[in-house]
């Protein structure tokens, strides 16, 4: 049950999630106008495989230089056609990524506990299957049917059906995660519709419970 936010308690974390092209930027975007500051898992991925890191050396080696682009670059879209047809492949990449980009979301957040602001958001389509779950205090799922997901990544990506439907299913099925969701955005709708949710959940998260004995806020 939701009591009074207490000043006197650390700023909340709150995770937000989604399958893919559900709109988690978009979201992250609208708490922004509200003063909140954000951290998207995806942006630090890029970030953890940019010319010079080690875990660029190590996915050339191991995925040959097919994966790199013109500029030195990884190619991000060709290491996807590869990953997400292949469980074996995104689960090593996985192991050399997943580590690095938790250590530097660590990073992040205890940056942004010191904004004052009254909470603050990680965004990451992985926050249940990479365990980043824990880093958080309450998580919210960016919501869209599985068919609207397949057709923004199509029309995002530039890319077929069947690579689209392939990286759906490779990701955690919408109703288990909407069963794992504290708050859910339903993104079907337009622009004015996100914002009306957004500005309910701010006033939400800036009232929120104060912990648990378990450090958790319900």
């Amino acid at each position: 049950m939701d009591t009074p936010y207490s000043q006197q308690q650390r700023p909340l974390t709150i995770g937000i999630t989604g399958g893919i092209a559900s709109g988690k930027s978009a979201v992250a975007r609208a708490f922004e106008t509200h003063g909140i500051p954000w951290v998207d898992a995806d942006d630090v991925a890029r970030e953890v495989v940019m010319p010079g890191e080690p875990a660029l050396a190590e996915i050339t080696d191991h995925f040959g230089p097919d994966v790199i682009d013109a500029e030195g670059q990884l190619s991000r879209r060709t290491l996807r056609a590869i990953v997400f047809r292949n469980e074996t492949e995104r689960r090593w990449l996985e192991s050399v990524t997943h580590p690095r980009i938790r250590q530097r979301l660590l990073e992040h957040l205890e940056s942004m506990r010191a904004s004052g602001a009254p909470y603050h958001l990680l965004v990451s389509p992985l926050l249940f299957e990479s365990g980043q779950r824990e880093l958080v205090d309450r998580c919210l799922v960016v919501d869209v049917p599985e068919n609207v997901q397949i057709a923004r990544t199509m029309a995002r990506d530039e890319s077929d059906e069947v690579l689209a439907k392939s990286i759906v299913q490779a990701q955690m099925p919408r109703q288990q995660r909407l069963a794992m969701a504290d708050d859910v955005i339903d993104n079907q709708g337009d622009h004015a519709a996100l914002i009306e949710q957004v500005a309910k959940l701010d006033a939400r998260y800036r009232d929120l419970v104060t912990p648990t004995s378990n450090g958790r806020y319900e």
